[in-house]
């Protein structure tokens, strides 16, 4: 390979190929057409395969629906309940707000430059050193699918387990719940719901936009009914503002100040499908604008609904003992009845959460099912041959899709060993995006952001500050969610996370050493301009068609499609 071929189809050390840097003949009237990001995908190394069919709009809502605030709060709101209450709920989701604010911006910068469905796993490649890129790039990669499943997972079994929940704000006369379900109900209840969700993701594909519209509608009404019904109603009384906002509360055993942080987990939770958006960059007409302004969208609404949603619940908040106690470790359906004082008027309340949750289900499954199969299509993942087949018939890819679906299923098993089969779920599906979040950032910042010059989702000066600030919560918050929700802790109750993420390691780098090793190439490159520093002397000037023909990484087996 020359010198400048080399050069070329590696890394781009002087930022992104010319045809995602802005042109000053083409700012004021770019086209809205699918073309655009087929162009796009073209010059970064694939094939269209997918239709493009979202707006800006759309992936904004579809982002939303992945985090489903108010139903991803309310699943896990047992965590900073038991870690501090009132202060951790609202005051743990400004933070981490915040936080996640700064990844968001962080990888859509990125994302503006490499905008594929690949997603963080083809960005690591293309910024990182030559000698350590495929590596790189596996590990994010795995890490990033492995996310997106178990975060699904997380999704569906807490949505099982909140429906159970909802069930029983109807009691028997003796005050018991009215359904006290075995643990295989459950787990027939979490299969039921994963079947359904992959059936509309499925199905109804063509359909998702405007189920992602309704459910921002949907999500809005139910935040007004639920805050004006249950503070107007107020049957138990309304606490004061200061313990609202300032009560602070730890029965979980862990210092108070650790106790804090491990009630975080709440508001990561919720927060942890930032990134998966990227992995529909290929059905998005203008990926490269459209992607990262709909992942910083997001963060502010979700960060609005959120208070919206959890400040008049701290106001009528029962007492916190009895709401960590409840055997189905949900608590808002018990506090909505006791605010009404009605089972009646608690399940109406219920059902805009209910729905959501199944929304948010299907929009996990589709990107999981995305991601998988970008994953796939470069060949790191065992019977890659199935798994990045295209379903011409439904536009969609449905092997990969099954796939998701029966590790899903397969791991959702764990609940018949342990209670607490929730908390590894929805720990390493965060630990898992959090590390796939990280890698492109960290390396990009290794390389000086140099791959971001050009962007056209600019973070300027404040690249840096977003970097870091989004580097430092991935440190703190893989260990942070490592730990189990409360001490003491039995073999019933300990968070199996850690043991779930060691299961997927070791099956990523059983066949990284036994194939990937001597197979694996990475996703395809493609040359851009003859010289990388003529490409940035030229790039303010360039036009269209410089993208030459795709030259294969160094190692790697040719053009892939």
């Amino acid at each position: 390979m020359s010198t400048t071929a080399a050069k070329a189809s590696g890394s781009y050390a002087a930022g992104p190929p010319d045809i995602l840097r802005p042109r000053s003949h083409d700012l004021a009237g770019e086209a809205a057409s699918a073309s655009d990001g087929d162009d796009l995908l073209n010059a970064l190394g694939y094939k269209a395969e997918l239709a493009r069919t979202r707006s800006t709009w759309h992936v904004a809502f579809m982002s939303f629906v992945l985090a489903s605030i108010p139903y991803g709060l309310a699943t896990t709101l047992y965590y900073p309940l038991q870690n501090g209450g009132p202060v951790v709920v609202i005051w743990g989701w400004v933070i981490i707000s915040a936080i996640i604010l700064c990844v968001a911006a962080s990888l859509g910068e990125i994302t503006s430059v490499y905008p594929t469905a690949g997603g963080v796993y083809y960005q690591t490649f293309m910024i990182a050193p030559a000698k350590y890129r495929r590596v790189s790039a596996y590990i994010c990669g795995w890490a990033y699918v492995v996310g997106n499943i178990t975060i699904t997972l997380a999704v569906n079994f807490g949505t099982a387990l909140f429906f159970v929940a909802c069930v029983n704000v109807f009691q028997n006369e003796d005050g018991s719940d009215i359904w006290q379900p075995e643990t295989y109900q459950i787990f027939l209840v979490f299969l039921a719901i994963t079947l359904l969700c992959n059936a509309i993701s499925a199905l109804g594909n063509k359909i998702l936009p405007l189920l992602d519209t309704f459910a921002i509608v949907w999500t809005f009404v139910g935040l007004i009914c639920i805050l004006v019904t249950i503070l107007v109603v107020a049957k138990e009384g309304r606490h004061s503002g200061a313990y609202a906002f300032g009560h602070f509360e730890p029965t979980s055993g862990w210092p108070k100040g650790w106790a804090f942080c491990v009630g975080l987990l709440h508001a990561g939770y919720a927060t942890s499908s930032t990134g998966m958006i990227i992995s529909m960059c290929e059905e998005v007409q203008r990926p490269a604008t459209q992607v990262p302004k709909a992942m910083v969208i997001t963060i502010v609404i979700n960060a609005i609904g959120g208070l919206v949603f959890m400040i008049p619940l701290m106001f009528v908040l029962p007492d916190i003992a009895m709401l960590v106690a409840l055997p189905s470790g949900q608590p808002v359906p018990t506090i909505l009845k006791s605010a009404v004082g009605s089972s009646v008027g608690a399940i109406c309340l219920l059902i805009p959460l209910m729905v959501l949750g199944i929304l948010c289900g299907t929009a996990c499954t589709t990107a999981a099912s995305r991601c998988t199969w970008a994953f796939a299509r470069d060949g790191a993942i065992p019977g890659a041959r199935w798994w990045k087949e295209v379903h011409t018939g439904l536009d969609l890819p449905l092997n990969a899709m099954m796939l998701s679906m029966v590790i899903q299923i397969l791991l959702g098993v764990i609940y018949f060993g342990s209670s607490a089969a929730f908390n590894a779920f929805s720990g390493v599906g965060v630990i898992c995006l959090t590390i796939s979040y990280a890698v492109p950032i960290a390396v990009s910042m290794i390389e000086k952001r140099k791959h971001v010059i050009g962007a056209k989702f600019p973070l300027g000066k404040l690249g840096w500050f977003c970097n870091i600030v989004a580097l430092a919560w991935s440190f703190f918050a893989v260990p942070l969610f490592c730990m189990p929700a409360y001490i003491p802790v039995s073999a019933g109750t300990v968070n199996y996370a850690p043991v779930v993420f060691v299961g997927f390691t070791s099956v990523s780098l059983a066949w990284y050493i036994t194939w990937g090793h001597k197979n694996y190439a990475g996703p395809p490159t493609e040359q851009v301009g003859e010289d990388v520093a003529t490409m940035t002397a030229t790039a303010a000037s360039a036009i269209p068609g410089d993208v030459k023909k795709p030259m294969p990484v160094e190692g790697s087996l040719g053009k892939k499609d």
